[in-house]
């Protein structure tokens, strides 16, 4: 396959609808529930407003309660019309501009977390194409294009967080005691016992940066093969949450996009009309 194939792979357009449902139907329990700091720093003292480089380019100005408020409620609102495959570009860029900008708000006041730059190429690429159906079997490289590059941002994340440890953190990262730390700060119940065994959690650190520095190797696997290491992640993703509290919530939304969602999807009606005559069937016995 060449290269220009490679990154334009004809998929259903039908893949492109449902994920794009699901993105944005996230961005409306990000706003209102998950990532809330954004509205409350309308409520802060400008002083504490520090600049990233997207405000010095866009002079963007510190939050107000005026803003947040804006913000937040005109992201939800496009965020509900894009849900449903409506003006797919118009809402669809309205969602990016919107939540881009309120996670601007939240992340100028203090760290900036690194599980939201794939969801932010999410955003940004999704409304390039036009309607698109869940029923759609349609190919579209279009569609393949805006799969692709959503992967790509997916597996650069955890290749950059890999790059990222050893750069700020250095080679202590895996050799020290960073997931004791983690486990005494916020560990669950469950986990505590780990603290007994020091030498396991430095080498889950070492699985970990492993895991992470080998992600790229997906694309060389087979489709069968990458839903495998693609169920592996969020499997793993649980299991953290269930010992440090700790969720990559829009990194869980991208990783979906390596799956056949349309398939699950058909998956998912046949067992649904099967049900329903099923149980046409049964109330038909029992009133005759």
């Amino acid at each position: 396959m060449s290269a220009r194939g490679w990154l334009f792979p004809a998929l259903p357009l039908g893949r492109l609808a449902i994920f794009r449902s699901i993105t944005y139907a996230f961005v409306v329990l990000d706003v209102l529930w998950l990532h809330t700091s954004g509205w409350w720093h309308g409520y802060a003292d400008p002083v504490w407003y520090q600049p990233l480089i997207m405000g010095e380019l866009l002079h963007l100005p510190a939050a107000t309660v005026t803003l947040v408020n804006a913000l937040k409620w005109a992201t939800v609102a496009a965020a509900l019309v894009a849900m449903t495959g409506r003006l797919p570009r118009l809402a669809g860029g309205l969602v990016a501009a919107g939540w881009i900008w309120y996670q601007y708000v939240a992340f100028a006041y203090g760290k900036v977390d690194h599980d939201r730059g794939d969801f932010v190429v999410a955003l940004l690429l999704l409304p390039t194409v036009g309607s698109a159906w869940w029923s759609d079997r349609i190919r579209s490289q279009a569609a393949g294009f805006v799969m692709r590059a959503v992967q790509l941002a997916a597996i650069a994340t955890y290749f950059l967080s890999a790059w990222a440890k050893v750069r700020f953190g250095g080679w202590e990262w895996v050799n020290s005691a960073t997931m004791v730390r983690a486990v005494v700060r916020r560990g669950t119940p469950w986990v505590k016992w780990l603290l007994d065994l020091p030498w396991l959690l430095q080498a889950t650190q070492w699985g970990l940066f492993a895991a992470e520095m080998a992600s790229p190797l997906i694309f060389a696997l087979t489709e069968k093969w990458r839903r495998r290491v693609v169920y592996a992640w969020f499997a793993f993703h649980a299991v953290t949450f269930a010992s440090i509290t700790i969720a990559f919530w829009p990194h869980l939304i991208i990783l979906l996009a390596f799956l056949p969602l349309e398939t699950y999807a058909d998956r998912l009606r046949a067992w649904w009309r099967r049900r329903a005559v099923a149980q046409d069937s049964s109330f038909g016995a029992r009133n005759r």
